[in-house]
């Protein structure tokens, strides 16, 4: 009963957006020879994700680790929910942007080829 109640003060500490992150932590997920760095950033709090795969685009890599969800659309995977953590721009404007050491992608996650020791950020942005 204690660990219940630890959890849900160390959840409610990281603020609202954080209360339906999967993983509050850093930590690494996936098997195979490539090895990426996923910044998770909402709000005032970051987590990240080592990823190793065999996969070479970086939806496909967020996809098998349970990372993102979205709706598919003419431009590939529009991601709605990042770690559990959604963003409604019908509700209040947010989105996910991605970016790759600090720089905007001009390709979506679809079609956003990966390499070993590469960088990415997904931020919660309104």
């Amino acid at each position: 009963m204690l660990a219940g109640v630890f959890a849900a003060c160390t959840k409610k500490d990281l603020g609202p957006l954080w209360e339906s992150a999967a993983y509050t932590e850093n930590t690494e997920l996936g098997e195979g020879k490539t090895t990426i760095t996923l910044d998770v950033v909402a709000g005032d709090k970051t987590v990240t994700f080592t990823l190793k795969t065999d996969k070479t685009v970086l939806g496909d890599v967020l996809k098998d680790n349970n990372l993102v969800e979205g709706d598919e659309g003419e431009f590939g995977l529009y991601i709605t929910s990042v770690n559990g953590i959604e963003a409604s721009w019908e509700k209040d404007q947010a989105y996910w942007s991605v970016s790759k050491n600090g720089e905007m992608l001009m390709t979506g996650v679809d079609s956003t080829n990966i390499a070993d020791g590469e960088k990415y950020e997904l931020t919660y942005t309104k």
